[in-house]
């Protein structure tokens, strides 16, 4: 389902992606959620726990996979 790449750098992400973040009150227990990136929140290039995005539904999160284009 996913191409391997696992959302750490922002070069990787392009809005209109479809992917999986984790929110921020699910970090703990690492439950995903799928979306499609709207805007680019993280400014630096990369950041270790992935690139914070907002998702087309509003939901904002860090990228944890990129899936591929159907």
């Amino acid at each position: 389902m996913t191409d391997g790449t696992d959302g750490t750098k922002r070069a990787d992400i392009q809005i209109g992606l479809s992917v999986s973040i984790v929110l921020k009150q699910d970090q703990r227990s690492g439950k995903l959620t799928e979306g499609v990136v709207r805007d680019i929140l993280t400014k630096s290039p990369t950041h270790p726990h992935g690139i914070k995005v907002r998702l087309e539904n509003g939901l904002v999160g860090r990228v944890k996979s990129i899936h591929k284009a159907t």
